[in-house]
């Protein structure tokens, strides 16, 4: 992987190369290593190491965007090329902007020296063993990945603005399967030796082993116990649909015309803080803006969105430094989301449910309806029915129709622990919540 002073040479390169009367470069470095396994055997180990450069042309008031993995001059040169070629073809734009100019950037510490040490297939087996070893021993098969990864990105411009970050990240994922049940469990550090693969392998056995056997529920509204895992897919499509300005702006989001005003539970503050050490730091965004922190909803109201600094000028402000790569059309987003934790814990909130159902996680959640976050789903890797109190028993998968607004305007209680759970955006620190309805609309075989 490129080095720091390796990546902004690099980004030098590349602003000399270019004739655009402005010029904007970013640098991807990555060097990542993952082991597969399946039916209790690793069946594949991959190492890949890459650098990739992404470069944002002005000519005017027009935009252009370029991209390559080839470092050569030819190679650099054809992206600058292509950025300059593509600005030409656009229209003016109304909400141009000047790079950015240079910015005073915390040193935010995201990088284990573990990760850059020997931490091979040999090491990453060792782990996937216990997992496959314990669910052979119940009579389980286990599946998954053990992956570990370091990052740079390095944004530069001609300008004069440098910014560069590196950080190490390492997951852990199992599921483990019998005929007729399912367990999951997973990790995610930003220090390798801090999974625990044995804390996995008896997460994801222990749940398949209490799933055997599920029963037939009929649908319809239950108090829910949702663990950390289905939370975390709760607050990433909150994110997607409704905590971006662009959203927000363009009426689409649930906090259009609503800011200031009660939209969740009191019970319920969400965050974003990308300089959060119990998170996946990072201290700038994609055009080199410094991170903000962001109360996103304080105490169920509405209170900001995240802003680049395009949607904060709309507004006169200064963005929050939430800027997705250039090229990106949707706006911006927030990636490192935190639900403020609560005083109960897993025992008691199950403990308070006179008959409902306790969720491990949510698969093949797609949207219903953006603006009242009504989505659609089903339970997965672990559902068992609760009554008076005590869990029953497994139950067979349930699909759901609820509007996770509705449902965060429900919440009775939340967990004191929390848990970072990866998504598709970023990585969320949540705890679990108990929600007093949630709407079920169909059921499975399986």
């Amino acid at each position: 992987m490129l080095n720091e002073k390796e990546a902004r040479t690099l980004a030098e390169r590349v602003l000399r190369l270019s004739a655009a009367e402005h010029t904007e470069v970013s640098v991807f470095t990555e060097d990542s290593s993952l082991t597969r396994f399946a039916d209790n055997a690793i069946h594949q180990n991959v190492a890949q190491r890459d650098a990739s450069v992404v470069v944002r042309a002005s000519v005017g008031k027009r935009y252009g965007v370029g991209a390559t993995n080839d470092l050569s001059d030819a190679g650099l040169q054809g992206a600058v090329d292509q950025a300059i070629s593509i600005a030409r073809a656009m229209p003016d734009m109304e909400e141009f902007l000047p790079p950015l100019e240079p910015q005073g950037i915390a040193k935010v510490d995201g990088f284990s020296i573990a990760d850059r040490a020997e931490f091979g297939p040999l090491q990453r087996a060792a782990g996937v063993r216990v997992i496959c070893e314990l669910a052979s021993e119940k009579g389980l098969t286990a599946a998954g990945a053990f992956k570990v990864d370091i990052d740079g990105i390095t944004v530069a411009n001609s300008q004069g603005l440098y910014a560069h970050h590196e950080s190490t990240s390492a997951e852990l994922l199992a599921v483990a399967m019998s005929v007729d049940s399912s367990g999951h469990s997973g990790q995610i550090s930003t220090d390798v030796t801090r999974i625990d693969p044995e804390a996995v392998a008896l997460e994801a056995v222990g749940k398949a082993e209490r799933g055997r056997g599920p029963k037939s529920v009929d649908p319809g509204e239950y108090e829910v116990v949702l663990e950390e895992y289905a939370v975390s897919d709760m607050l990433d499509f909150l994110a997607y649909l409704g905590f971006g300005a662009q959203a927000v702006h363009e009426g689409r989001s649930f906090m259009s015309g609503k800011i200031g005003q009660q939209v969740m539970g009191s019970n319920i503050t969400i965050r974003d803080d990308g300089m959060d050490p119990t998170g996946m730091v990072r201290p700038f965004d994609f055009e080199g803006y410094p991170k903000q922190p962001v109360g996103l909803i304080v105490e169920g109201v509405a209170a900001s969105p995240v802003h680049d600094r395009r949607t904060a000028a709309r507004e006169g402000g200064s963005s929050t430094g939430h800027a997705l790569p250039a090229g990106s059309v949707i706006g911006p987003l927030p990636m490192n989301l935190f639900l403020q934790p609560g005083h109960a814990s897993k025992e008691e909130m199950i403990a308070s449910v006179q008959r409902g159902i306790l969720v491990t996680r949510f698969w093949y959640t797609r949207v219903v309806h953006p603006l009242t976050v009504h989505m659609t789903g089903m339970t997965r890797d672990g559902a068992f029915l609760i009554e008076k109190g005590e869990v029953v028993g497994p139950v067979k998968n349930l699909r759901f129709t609820q509007s996770y607004l509705e449902a965060l305007n429900n919440v009775d209680l939340i967990g004191k622990e929390t848990k970072l759970v990866r998504e598709f955006f970023a990585a969320n620190r949540v705890p679990a919540i108990k929600v007093g309805r949630w709407a079920f609309t169909g059921a499975t075989e399986y």
